[in-house]
């Protein structure tokens, strides 16, 4: 498995498991937890997650059981919650949920209202009280970012969690640059872009690999340096199916035709989000 190291020297796997909408069916939390215990199996022990991502953190919490160890979780704290004192409370209630003493790495899942220092001033106090590894942002864009490391506190903030994909590319213009200049990796959920990638060019490059286009895809993001990809899978048959994307090769051919179908961005581009953070809708 290819490791992505972080700038404590700390290193993860490049492929990960996300687990946006696992919990909402209590009759199918089993089969999810099952899920996330293959592909710990596989080796894909890093496990986002998140307090807004409804019952997921129960899900996770049966799938650790006597399996902590082998695991790296993050999870996150909405912005409404992203107060000094209403931060670390969101952290021990995700705890409990949990049913862990420490989170890994806990990111503030966009930005808010709230100052950042107090959210950073909340993060540092929970990594002294041993409650969580590290922390970092999901969805801050390139001034974001820069305000961020200038905050007291901002410059041990380890990654950012950002939507990208093959058809969404806008953060290679100067955000993802920015984050390789100062050695955070890039953690891109929606790596396969909900599964929506209809594309010939994908089809092609596929039947030369012999896999599918979903694959293909996520071979591309998993080319990406310092980038780790977090797709969602409650099936084991498609945990597989993206375990095997990390034996693909894209040659120099894959790629020119990739860029040609998915041209990167060619200036200055908004980054987006899956769904919209203002109104309410889960990320």
């Amino acid at each position: 498995m290819k490791q992505i190291q972080f700038p404590n020297g700390k290193t993860v796997p490049a492929l990960g498991q996300g687990t946006w909408h696992m919990g909402r069916d209590s009759t199918a939390r089993k089969e999810e937890a099952d899920a996330l215990r293959h592909g710990m199996d596989l080796g894909m022990t890093l496990i986002d997650t998140a307090e807004m991502y409804h019952d997921a953190e129960l899900v996770v919490a049966e799938a650790l059981k006597g399996r902590r160890h082998e695991a790296w979780v993050v999870s996150k704290v909405l912005p409404a919650n992203a107060s000094f004192t209403a931060t670390v409370a969101a952290c021990e209630t995700s705890l409990k949920r949990l049913d862990i003493e420490c989170i890994d790495l806990y990111l503030l899942h966009w930005p808010g209202s709230y100052p950042l220092r107090e959210t950073l001033g909340a993060f540092q106090a929970l990594v002294e009280q041993g409650k969580i590894g590290g922390y970092g942002v999901s969805n801050f864009d390139i001034a974001e970012m820069q305000d961020a490391w200038t905050t007291t506190g901002g410059d041990k903030i380890a990654t950012n969690q950002l939507f990208y994909n093959l058809q969404h590319r806008a953060i290679e213009w100067d955000l993802l640059p920015w984050c390789r200049q100062k050695r955070l990796p890039v953690m891109a959920y929606s790596p396969l872009n909900q599964g929506r990638l209809d594309s010939a060019v994908l089809d092609q490059i596929a039947e030369r690999h012999n896999a599918t286009r979903f694959q293909v895809a996520l071979a591309w993001v998993l080319h990406q340096h310092q980038v780790i990809a977090i797709p969602k899978s409650s099936k084991i048959s498609h945990l597989d199916q993206n375990h095997a994307a990390l034996d693909i090769r894209l040659s120099e051919q894959d790629l020119q035709q990739i860029d040609q179908a998915f041209a990167p961005p060619s200036g200055p581009v908004a980054i987006e989000m899956t769904g919209s953070a203002v109104f309410g809708s889960i990320i």
